[in-house]
């Protein structure tokens, strides 16, 4: 008897990969690096995430430019240490790192989980609707 209640009530369960349930506006997914939207990089290069980030995962080389400001050379994020805490993204004070809504990023091999500042920013450009929106709508939490 009991069967047949269930029977006719919706599934409880989605079919994954096929079908995706809804995501968190404070989803914590793979990183990114934002650009402003004249294309220059936000980052100011002020070592922040890399000096919160529990696991030390982020490493950061900075110079500075003719105009006096600071600018990341190198920003490298090793994601098999990553614990996904989200201290890097609270401590930025422009919003440059940020962990989008992508959650399926599987790879091979150990390098490909090595991200560099190229990776880094194609991440930012390709999901930059998505966590602006998420910022939009976090900001109440801020």
């Amino acid at each position: 008897m009991l069967t047949l209640k269930y029977f006719f009530e919706p599934n409880v369960t989605i079919n994954y990969p096929f079908e995706k349930g809804p995501l968190s506006p404070r989803f914590r997914g793979e990183h990114a690096l934002r650009r402003y939207p004249t294309g220059e990089e936000r980052c100011i290069a002020c070592k922040l995430c890399e000096a919160i980030c529990p696991a030390q995962a982020i490493t950061i080389e900075a110079e500075e430019r003719e105009d006096g400001s600071r600018r990341t050379t190198r920003y490298d994020i090793d994601m098999t240490k990553c614990i996904y805490c989200g201290f890097c993204q609270e401590a930025c004070p422009v919003d440059a790192i940020v962990e989008g809504p992508n959650f399926e990023f599987s790879t091979e091999t150990h390098e490909e989980l090595l991200y560099d500042k190229e990776k880094l920013l194609e991440n930012g450009d390709r999901w930059e609707s998505e966590i602006a929106e998420n910022l939009r709508s976090e900001s109440l939490y801020r």
